[in-house]
């Protein structure tokens, strides 16, 4: 069902819709914990280590054709809010093209690139022969990643967030199942994790897609929108480039970051590849929380709501500090036994370094609360160039200290964890600034 937010009552139209956003979200955080859970509880620490590298570099991928959606959404929530049919129309097809296009290049070119992916993460020569495993199987999902995220960002463009939480409900559920039957069952190793993943991926994409083709009327009478305007691919390209550009470099920083915890040996990339998927699920609802204020700015704006969108900028700040807070407390708290659930009791190397990335971490989500709704607020605004420039900001000055920090053998590994919330904080104070000069 679509939903106008560009009416009603201001903080109860934008948290309906961010509610299913969150959830969605959360079960995704799921199935990719549930194969790090599984693969670190029955085939050990190097399995660990190596589905853990993988996700960091799958997630750097698709963040490529994630940017392009959530871009190519703040367009569609724009037109939208304009209530102009056949502009949508045009950008939907526009989009597509764009989108698909990228989407089958990137899952040609990293399978030629596949070992050169080594050199580039420094991977163990450990653990890398399961790395490759693993990799080589959920490569075949990023076309469905593609399907996914496109038909996801135009549901939520238009106020349906429910739909795509329920394909990756029943995605979830299947994922978790599968893994279960082709780990423990059929003993198929970081493979049969890597397939049960896939499988999943395909169901969510191929489903959302047919219901969207099926129930959304922008998507109908099409054919004569497929002769793409220039200025069409160029709006699209405008907002969705650089928001891809933002993804990637945020992500590009990511994987640069576990390059470096590789040099560090197997112990401590098991010790990541755990603490990062709790850091994830932890502070994931912020960020979604963020992406549904995107989209609450983008319909006002488009529809020249100024005051709705200055009255749910005060209270989208205010619900993402006190969530911020509250879960900050709770990861710092129950650190170690969070990472319990990942990693075995008697791998207290492994474990003691997982919980002090997560109270360095924990302890400042806060900052990249602030940072998610500074990005969700630039690409509404038709200002996504900004975004990038955020991003770069904060991955800058994570990856240049991470390198710096952990380089001095007083400080080793700690380096890496306490760069993280110093860029947060560092790109937080410039997008203020910018927000209280330029537009407030």
């Amino acid at each position: 069902m679509d939903r106008d937010l560009t009416k009603g009552p201001v903080m109860a139209s934008m948290m309906r819709f961010a509610v299913p956003m969150i959830l969605g979200n959360l079960l995704q955080q799921c199935y990719n914990i549930a194969d790090t859970l599984i693969v670190g509880k029955c085939l050990g620490s190097h399995a660990l280590a190596a589905v853990g590298s993988s996700f960091t570099l799958m997630t750097f991928l698709t963040s490529i054709l994630l940017g392009l959606c959530m871009g190519s959404g703040a367009v569609f929530s724009i037109r939208f809010g304009q209530r102009d049919e056949e502009g949508l129309k045009e950008s939907i097809c526009a989009s597509f093209a764009l989108v698909a296009g990228l989407a089958i290049f990137l899952n040609l070119s990293v399978f030629l690139c596949l070992d050169g992916i080594r050199i580039l993460l420094q991977v163990p020569a450990e653990v890398w022969g399961l790395m490759r495993e693993y990799l080589f199987v959920i490569f075949c999902g990023i076309f469905a990643s593609f399907l996914y995220n496109y038909f996801a960002a135009f549901l939520r463009a238009v106020g349906n967030s429910v739909a795509p939480l329920i394909f990756l409900a029943i995605s979830a559920v299947i994922n978790i199942l599968l893994d279960l039957c082709f780990v423990l069952w059929l003993k198929r190793g970081v493979a049969g994790a890597a397939e049960a993943t896939v499988i999943a991926q395909y169901i969510s994409g191929v489903g959302i897609a047919g219901y969207t083709l099926s129930k959304c009327p922008q998507f109908q009478g099409l054919r004569k929108y497929w002769r793409l305007r220039k200025s069409s691919i160029q709006e699209i390209a405008g907002f969705s480039v650089l928001t891809c550009v933002q993804q990637s470099v945020m992500n590009l920083g990511i994987l640069m970051v576990q390059g470096l915890v590789n040099s560090f040996g197997p112990a401590i990339m098991a010790a990541f590849a755990a603490a990062v998927k709790i850091d994830a699920f932890a502070y994931m609802p912020v960020q979604d929380f963020g992406n549904a204020f995107s989209t609450f700015i983008a319909q006002n704006y488009g529809a020249k709501e100024e005051a709705r969108i200055r009255s749910g900028l005060k209270g989208a700040v205010a619900c993402s500090m006190i969530f911020c807070i509250l879960i900050s407390a709770a990861v710092c708290i129950f650190a170690r036994p969070l990472m319990g659930i990942f990693v075995d009791a008697d791998e207290a190397a492994i474990i003691r370094e997982g919980v002090r990335y997560l109270r360095i971490e924990g302890a400042f989500y806060a900052g990249i609360g602030c940072l998610f709704l500074l990005y969700g607020l630039y690409r509404a605004l038709g200002r996504p160039g900004m975004s990038v420039a955020l991003t770069v900001i904060s991955l800058g000055t994570r990856v240049l200290l991470a390198y710096l920090l952990s380089a001095l053998p007083a400080i080793g590994v700690v380096g890496i964890w306490w760069a993280i919330p110093i860029g947060w904080f560092l790109a937080d104070a410039v997008g203020i600034i910018y927000y209280i000069r330029k537009i407030g």
